[in-house]
């Protein structure tokens, strides 16, 4: 197959509205700054049919929305010139790309594999948002159509936006039964969650409150906010501030951070402490800190350093436990939950703690910090010094 063939399939895909993802990756040339991945997804915005480009870069990744031309002309440019692998995923087949030296391609070609669908009425009920009901940010951000119908290639954002109500309804108890909930969503990005939990708690738990989204990229606080404006939501609003620097006096019921890169999850978490926040919901993203750092005194663990891949995924779950304990020492009790989420990447994992009574300061719980910090030849991490904990 050439190029242009190829090209002609993703095409149609995009005319034809059966395109669920498609992603350019394995870069030519790997530089400082140099995009590393491109992924494109259809999107609908203010009730248009367009493509969401998601380009990824060592240090994060930005959005944009492009035509559904501009789309496949970035892709024609792209495709064997700065990208040798591409993955394209309709909504009856998935297709594998690896560009050749010659400049043809080699094409893997396999139906795509069927989302499950939603089991009978027993299942249905287990939605905090069902299907077939009328939803108006689901259909703000192109899930649902205007009759209420989750789109073909949007279940699995659908099921994702359920997942994560699900995960905040189990904690609802241990908030405040009465009065306003003052929540705080630190890096919303592009705020799906957002607002799902503003009509978890508005619209099905009729609870008031106020919530206010965090994000350092002024575009999308500026759409975010139209957004809520097209929506008429009054009581939920987005600023452009930098997490460790925004303050408040107000009491913090929850705080939510969900993909908040590297150590930006521990200064969303040190303010929620600090705030005395009664639940606390993270899902971190490209945890760095320890990667370069872990530095065992005792050989056991060679074989599994050694591994570049594997390194950084012990890296990042031996960050997340240390996270945990040190959350429980500050007075919370924790769960490290799986959670798939809307971006379908690695970084699953939910951190979610609620307020105890007392904080636990135990020799034993020192001890067992003390342990497996020295066993990966640390002395201390981030969060721990941001809390000013002894030996942090």
């Amino acid at each position: 197959m050439q190029i242009h063939e190829f090209l002609e399939i993703m095409k149609n895909a995009l005319n034809g509205q059966t395109l669920v993802k498609l992603v350019l990756s394995k870069p030519v040339h790997v530089a400082a700054g140099a995009v590393r991945r491109i992924s494109i997804r259809p999107v609908h915005v203010r009730g248009a049919l367009c493509c969401q480009l998601t380009l990824r870069q060592a240090d994060g990744e930005t959005h944009e929305n492009l035509p559904l031309g501009e789309a496949a002309d970035l892709v024609a440019r792209q495709l064997g010139r700065s990208f040798v692998h591409a993955h394209l995923r309709t909504e009856t087949d998935d297709y594998t790309v690896r560009v050749r030296r010659d400049g043809a391609l080699q094409v893997t070609c396999r139906p795509a594999p069927k989302s499950p669908a939603v089991a009978g009425h027993d299942r249905q009920k287990q939605y905090l948002i069902p299907d077939h009901r009328v939803c108006p940010f689901l259909q703000e951000i192109g899930v649902m159509t205007p009759a209420g119908n989750v789109r073909s290639s949007k279940q699995q954002k659908f099921r994702q936006v359920n997942r994560f109500l699900e995960l905040v309804d189990d904690v609802l108890p241990r908030l405040p039964p009465t009065g306003r909930l003052q929540i705080v969503d630190f890096g919303c990005g592009k705020s799906y969650l957002t607002f799902a939990l503003h009509f978890l708690l508005t619209e099905l738990r009729q609870r008031a409150v106020t919530i206010i989204g965090l994000d350092r990229n002024p575009r999308v606080v500026q759409e975010c906010n139209a957004i809520a404006g097209r929506l008429g939501i009054a009581d939920l609003e987005f600023a452009e501030t930098d997490i460790a620097s925004y303050q408040r006096r107000d009491p913090v019921h929850l705080c939510v951070c969900l993909h908040a890169c590297d150590t930006a999850t521990d200064d969303a978490l040190c303010q929620a402490i600090a705030w005395h926040s009664d639940v606390i919901l993270a899902v971190p993203c490209c945890q760095h800190e320890l990667a370069g750092v872990i530095n065992p005194p005792q050989p056991g663990l060679d074989a599994l350093l050694r591994h570049g891949i594997l390194k950084e995924r012990f890296a990042a779950l031996a960050t997340d436990a240390l996270r945990s304990e040190l959350l429980e020492h500050c007075g919370y009790q924790t769960q490290v939950i799986e959670f798939v989420d809307l971006e379908h990447t690695a970084k699953n994992l939910l951190i979610r703690a609620t307020r105890t009574a007392q904080p636990r300061s135990s020799a034993a719980w020192r001890a067992r910090l003390n342990d497996f910090k020295q066993m990966l030849g640390l002395d201390g991490v981030y969060l721990e010094s941001l809390l000013s904990l002894p030996g942090g």
